[in-house]
C-alpha cells in the first residue's frame, strides 16, 4: 500500500486521537522522537548522542527525557565507561507502550482505503 501526503497525516491523527484516548501517557512530539529514536535504533544511548541524532540541544533532550522517566517509559544509568555521560535506557512499560502504539498504526493504516 502506498500512502498519499494525506493517507499519512489521516494515520497520524486517527493514531493520536486514540492514542489520547486509551492512554493516561500523553507525550510531547519532542518525547515521541526520543522515545522512538532510543527503541528503535541500537543501544547505548546517551543525553549528547540522542541529542545529535534528533538535532536537540542537550537541555531540550534532558527535559524530555525527565518527562519519560517521571512515567517509566526509560530510565538514566551512570556510564560505567565515562563519568561524564549517563545512558538511556528501555523498559518493560516504554516496550508496551510502543508496542501498542505500532498495532494501532497497523490497523488504523489497514482502514485507509
Amino acid at each position: 500500500m502506498k500512502l498519499t501526503a494525506r493517507d499519512g497525516l489521516e494515520l497520524w491523527r486517527v493514531v493520536l486521537a486514540e492514542t489520547v484516548r486509551r492512554s493516561a501517557i500523553d507525550l510531547t512530539a519532542r518525547q515521541q522522537a526520543i522515545l522512538f529514536c532510543i527503541y528503535l535504533t541500537e543501544p547505548p544511548h546517551t543525553v549528547r548522542g540522542l541529542a545529535a541524532d534528533l538535532g536537540l540541544h542537550k537541555p531540550a533532550v534532558t527535559r524530555a527525557l525527565d518527562r519519560l522517566e517521571e512515567i517509566g517509559l526509560v530510565r538514566r544509568k551512570d556510564d560505567p565507561g565515562d563519568a561524564r555521560s549517563i545512558l538511556v535506557q528501555r523498559t518493560v512499560k516504554g516496550s508496551v507502550y510502543l508496542s501498542e502504539f505500532a498495532d494501532l498504526m497497523a490497523r488504523a493504516a489497514r482502514n485507509i482505503p
